[in-house]
């Protein structure tokens, strides 16, 4: 075989073999894309479950304002209710809107940059309307004992009092922890730990997906 035969080859086993790699990448890229969305299918129903729960949180905090305006705890529990059932229902359809806005065929960084974004407003979502939960319970049962009618004798039960405070406590504690595991570098771990347990495994699985295709194509 001449020289310039055996170069000419070489040149179409080599452009064989180039397209062949971009085919495999283009596959490998498709099928964990593929996984990604499924993996952030769960949080996305999760995010229409937390928006059901904030319409019926709002639902249940304005019916007991309005059957209660004479009545300061219940109107007071009512419209604190009122409010954070928006904040839930707001909160969640944002997130529904960022996981939607992912487009799985743009570039690896856009897809990251995306995924970033939405794990952080998660986060924020789920310290603001989590947290409360150490003391919103205890409004939610004053808004059903509201919607039920039971008057307030003799002022507010001890036992919501108690509660309150307690709640109160374990939000401060919590919040206090989380915040200082974020001032100082040296408690990265810590608070990776924190944002990890506050996450949700979609998420988790999603970046994973998303550095293997990250890799494959630096590799």
């Amino acid at each position: 075989m001449e020289p310039d035969e055996l170069k000419s080859a070489w040149q179409a086993i080599n452009q064989r073999l180039d397209r062949h790699d971009a085919l495999n990448l283009q596959l490998l890229r498709e099928r964990k894309l593929d996984g990604l969305r499924s993996n952030l299918r769960p949080l996305f129903w999760g995010q229409f479950l937390q928006v059901l729960l904030g319409v019926a949180l709002a639902l249940l905090g304005i019916a007991c304002w309005k059957n209660n305006l004479h009545a300061a705890g219940y109107l007071l529990a009512g419209v604190v209710l009122h409010a954070f059932g928006v904040a839930n229902a707001a909160l969640g359809g944002i997130t529904m809107g960022l996981i939607g806005g992912i487009d799985h065929a743009a570039p690896v960084l856009d897809i990251q940059k995306r995924l970033t974004l939405l794990r952080k407003f998660y986060l924020f979502g789920a310290v603001l309307v989590g947290l409360p939960w150490w003391i919103m319970w205890i409004v939610v049962v004053i808004a059903f004992a509201g919607l039920a009618g039971h008057p307030l004798q003799g002022g507010t039960p001890a036992w919501i009092w108690i509660n309150l405070a307690v709640g109160a406590l374990g939000l401060l504690a919590t919040w206090g922890l989380y915040r200082w595991s974020h001032a100082d570098p040296k408690r990265a771990k810590l608070a990776k730990w924190m944002d990890d347990a506050i996450s949700t495994a979609s998420l988790r699985k999603a970046q994973a997906r998303l550095d293997e295709v990250r890799q494959f194509e630096c590799d």
